[in-house]
């Protein structure tokens, strides 16, 4: 009798949890878009027979707990435990909420994955944790969690660990990622493929082998996602190369992708790099020790803002570059670089590490303060490649070669103005061919009618 009122009290007690606590949630579910007021009316899933801390697998109790919240419109509550599962399908209008950090998901192998969802919409995961406990995960997908053609998906206040490939992959996906964990993945954190209205902040990626936020496209187009607020930390390049791997957040081919306001710290090569990203906007970042350089605008973009972001260590400290392959039209201002070093993660390359800020092409360079780059402070074009550089009111201090120019036969125009350099080694403002140094002090120089040099402070 005591063991039955027992537990008639304890479902009790869970329900007006349920309850008491569906207010706190509601702002959370609001946010998602869910369009739930609160969880009073959600399913208890020890009600349709899937148990917290279960020995064997949970597989299809978990299945049908799902399936039967979403034919009655109702969100799907887990209470604290571990639930071992594999190869979920979440349907449309799927809403499962946990307990943040108590509530695990554990994927039980066998070459499968934990979560699909394809060609749905409305999915909702709030406060769970997804475990891939390093188990092999199936050739048909990459990621533990894998969303295809999924609008409006939103994942809050979870965790996804112990991946062996990636950790959360979206294809062709809008909603929001925010205020997640998402660690020990084998290869990226989190790949954003071809995204539909995406917005990835407020979120902790670190420990990741092969990179952390990747917003990437299998063609160049429009893409859009906000990468913000989020703290990327301690990213490999498990895969080896030259900056294909080992970024904290890389954009590809993605078009007016927002990168803002992240903290990027201790990654393989760069904490930012964007390949082909047209119209991208990298704003207000922390990038601190860059295993190469730490912020970089590549290949075939056009357009970038570069903007008052942080960098302290890396081998190039911002790279707006590759105008033989169509990189142009930048803006490049108010940034702070600083602690920039020679040894770079493979033999160095083309104009080598040691850098401070490098432009190409119809680039505006102002108002940076770059100190203690031990080749060269500001790097204005590179061989014949430059066209319409504007550096002006930077601040340069102890480099070797304050600002270099390039003198090749072909090269555009630039406008070097209004800058302090101090404390350079080599020289404070240099025509170079290639790598070679080959002028003395240019200053007021009619030597080169493409190059106007003039009212530049120097001071010992």
């Amino acid at each position: 009798m005591a063991s039955t009122m027992g537990r008639k009290l304890q479902k009790l007690n869970r329900r007006a949890f349920l309850a008491g606590t569906a207010l706190c949630l509601s702002g959370t579910l609001a946010a998602a878009q869910m369009k739930v007021a609160d969880l009073r009316g959600s399913i208890d899933s020890e009600d349709l027979g899937l148990l917290p801390n279960a020995a064997s697998d949970q597989t299809a109790q978990f299945q049908n707990a799902v399936n039967r919240a979403v034919e009655r419109g109702r969100a799907l509550f887990l209470p604290a435990g571990t639930y071992p599962v594999a190869n979920l399908r979440l349907p449309a209008g799927t809403l499962i909420v946990g307990v943040p950090g108590r509530t695990r998901l554990v994927y039980q192998g066998g070459g499968g994955q934990l979560v699909r969802a394809e060609g749905v919409s409305n999915i909702g995961l709030t406060g769970i944790t997804f475990d891939g406990a390093n188990r092999s995960i199936g050739d048909f997908t990459e990621g533990l969690l894998h969303f295809i053609g999924v609008g409006n998906v939103v994942l809050d206040n979870c965790e996804i660990t112990g991946s062996s490939k990636m950790g959360l992959l979206m294809d062709r996906c809008s909603g929001r990622v925010e205020n997640c964990r998402i660690s020990g993945a084998a290869e990226a954190g989190l790949r954003s493929n071809e995204a539909t209205g995406l917005a990835i902040t407020g979120n902790t990626v670190t420990d990741c082998a092969n990179g952390g936020i990747w917003v990437h496209r299998w063609r160049e187009g429009e893409d859009g996602t906000i990468v913000s607020g989020n703290r990327v930390e301690r990213i490999g390049a498990r895969y080896g190369g030259t900056g294909q791997f080992g970024n904290g957040i890389n954009v590809f081919r993605a078009n007016s992708v927002m990168v803002s306001n992240n903290r990027v710290a201790d990654c393989a090569f760069s904490a930012i790099r964007s390949n082909a990203g047209s119209n991208v906007q990298i704003i207000g970042n922390s990038c601190l020790r860059s295993g190469e350089t730490a912020i970089y605008s590549e290949f075939g973009f056009q357009g970038a803002v570069i903007a008052n972001n942080i960098v302290d260590g890396g081998t190039i400290g911002i790279s707006i570059a590759n105008f033989m392959d169509g990189g142009r039209m930048a803006v490049c201002t108010g940034n702070l670089i600083r602690n920039i070093k020679e040894d770079g993660p493979y033999p160095p390359e083309v104009a080598g590490f040691g850098i401070g800020i490098v432009v190409e092409a119809d680039t505006t360079l102002t108002g940076n303060v770059v100190e203690g780059a031990p080749k060269i402070g500001l790097m204005l074009g590179w061989g014949p490649y430059m066209r319409n550089i504007a550096a002006s009111q930077n601040i340069v201090r102890d480099c070797g070669t304050g600002i270099a120019v390039t003198v090749v036969e072909g090269a555009g125009s630039a406008v070097v103005t209004g800058n302090i350099i101090q404390g350079a080694r080599s020289g404070a403002i240099n025509g170079y061919r290639w790598l070679e140094k080959t002028t003395g002090e240019l200053d007021n120089t009619s030597e080169f009618a493409n190059l106007t040099i003039h009212g530049n402070q120097i001071a010992a």
